[in-house]
């Protein structure tokens, strides 16, 4: 018992050693937000909004839990280096066993001893504090590399989501497109019957059909390619049948687009190739039908100017400041390379006992040591300053990047802001031409070219305004996401009561 009284006596004067900077250390928690994610289940027949897709994509990256890992092994690091300044406590045990034989006598040997040592940093010329700093500073980096994945992937699923919703737009107007040259080609044929129109004209009717049907199959196909990239970029696999809704502005006579992937069916014998049924107005109907598939879109205008964009980017843009915290962490390297010649104060105190001789020992010591090799060293603190200066660099080169990125992010949303108002005007303006060719060839004073021409330009009006609009959309959500502007949805890190992190939105 007095053994153990020894040694807990011993670990109580060692503690008197330790450097006062091994408490002063502390290290306060990462400022990290709370908030609360509610994971969006998607069940057969269900209705997803923008902002739903988004935080599925979120809840989902392997690239966020990801960048959650490095964050926390970032943590885990300045933990490590911290923990120079905390003793080094040693215990062990022994026993020896000898039996010796000779000539003139025979005897054994037993041996029992028991050591502990502690050993603790008192100062090292701040060589330790430098790489303390060096990783909180990386630490920093990995939580802004997160921000900088999550805002990466929330442009990605709004590019998805408006480029579905666009193939969806263009399914539409085919459809309508394959219903008009339905009623031309039903119309044509009535007066070719009653002797009034050529054999060339329903031919060119039933050829015209034939392209229009062609144009929504190959519409039909990029729309459940874009089901794909946006399943896709909301990491779904096997997803059941649900929808989206449309976006402000998407004002879609059906305003809600079905997503199915679940099962492909091949087109049945003769479908395309046969005669369109009978229309019950088309004999010599001459009213064109007007069908358009989105009626006049509206939007608000981007509220930021240039330079307030580039205001709003310096303060948001968590890359660049990943890359500042990175250069800082250098700086702080290159500090703890330099201080590395200098030497290191450290004291230790120990036990020990031996029951051969009922043996026991105490030592308390005070020690400095150093080494130092100078061709190393000098070249260790060349190289450091290398990576500052790239690290610098790097950071630099960001910074004029995102300038001219910003730059061009405006230009484009800008431009094809201007756009839109006059693509809805084309639209007009073709569909009135057609109105125009539809009653002159059906009087007999157009002919068929110049009322396929009409249909035909009428027909890529719409595609065109479609187009615009989801560029648009597209080239604002990059805009906000080149400047970080802060979305509905987000994603940011939190340290549960186990310690692991997890994702809400």
């Amino acid at each position: 018992m007095n053994i153990y009284k020894k040694i807990i006596a011993t670990m109580l004067a060692a503690t008197f050693l330790i450097s006062p900077q091994a408490f002063a250390i502390g290290e306060t928690k990462a400022s990290v937000q709370n908030f609360d994610t509610s994971s969006v289940k998607i069940k057969q027949g269900s209705v997803l909004s923008l902002n739903d897709c988004i935080g599925i994509a979120l809840n989902n990256s392997a690239a966020i839990k990801q960048a959650r890992y490095n964050y926390g092994i970032s943590k885990a690091n300045v933990g490590i280096a911290r923990s120079e300044f905390f003793p080094t406590i040693g215990v062990g045990t022994g026993y020896n066993y000898t039996d010796t034989h000779t000539k003139r006598y025979n005897y054994d040997n037993k041996l029992y001893n028991l050591n502990a040592n502690i050993n603790q940093l008192l100062f090292n010329f701040g060589k330790t504090n430098a790489r303390i700093k060096m990783q909180r500073f990386y630490l920093i980096a990995d939580e802004y590399n997160f921000y900088d994945t999550v805002r990466k992937i929330t442009f990605d699923v709004k590019q998805k989501y408006y480029q579905l919703l666009a193939a969806r737009a263009a399914v539409l107007i085919n459809e309508a497109y394959v219903d008009i040259n339905e009623r031309n080609y039903q119309r044509t044929k009535a007066y070719y019957d009653e002797g009034l129109k050529s054999k060339i004209d329903l031919v060119n009717a039933e050829v015209t059909l034939s392209d229009s049907k062609i144009g929504l199959i190959q519409s039909q196909t990029a729309y459940e390619n874009a089901i794909v990239y946006l399943n896709n970029a909301m990491y779904l696999t096997n997803a059941p049948k649900y929808n989206i809704e449309g976006q402000d502005g998407f004002n879609i006579e059906n305003n809600i687009a079905p997503v199915d992937l679940t099962k492909f069916e091949q087109i049945k014998e003769g479908e395309i190739s046969s005669i369109p049924t009978d229309i019950d107005d088309a004999k010599f109907a001459t009213a064109v039908e007007k069908l358009e598939v989105l009626t006049d879109y509206k939007f608000e205008k981007f509220p930021y100017s240039f330079d307030e964009c580039l205001k709003i980017a310096d303060k948001n843009r968590a890359d660049i400041k990943a890359y500042s915290a990175t250069v800082d962490a250098l700086k702080e390297n290159l500090l703890y390379v330099k201080r590395n010649y200098y030497p290191e104060i450290s004291a230790t105190a120990g036990y020990g006992f031996r029951d051969q001789e009922t043996t026991n020992s105490f030592n308390v010591g005070v020690n400095l040591s150093s080494s130092l090799n100078i061709m190393n060293h000098t070249n260790q603190v060349d190289a450091a300053k290398y990576h500052v200066d790239i690290a610098q660099s790097s950071l630099d080169q960001l910074t004029q990047d995102i300038y001219f990125e910003i730059q061009n992010a405006y230009i484009d949303m800008i431009q094809l802001e201007k756009q839109i108002p006059l693509q809805g005007v084309k639209v007009k303006q073709t569909f009135e031409n057609y109105q125009l060719a539809e009653g002159r060839y059906y009087v007999g004073l157009g002919d068929y070219i110049e009322l396929q021409d009409a249909k035909v330009n009428y027909n890529n009006a719409q595609h065109s305004y479609i187009e615009t609009i989801y560029r648009y959309n597209v080239a604002r959500a990059n805009l906000e996401s080149v400047i970080a502007l802060p979305q509905k949805v987000s994603a940011t890190l939190e340290e549960k009561s186990n310690g692991r992190k997890k994702i809400k939105k």
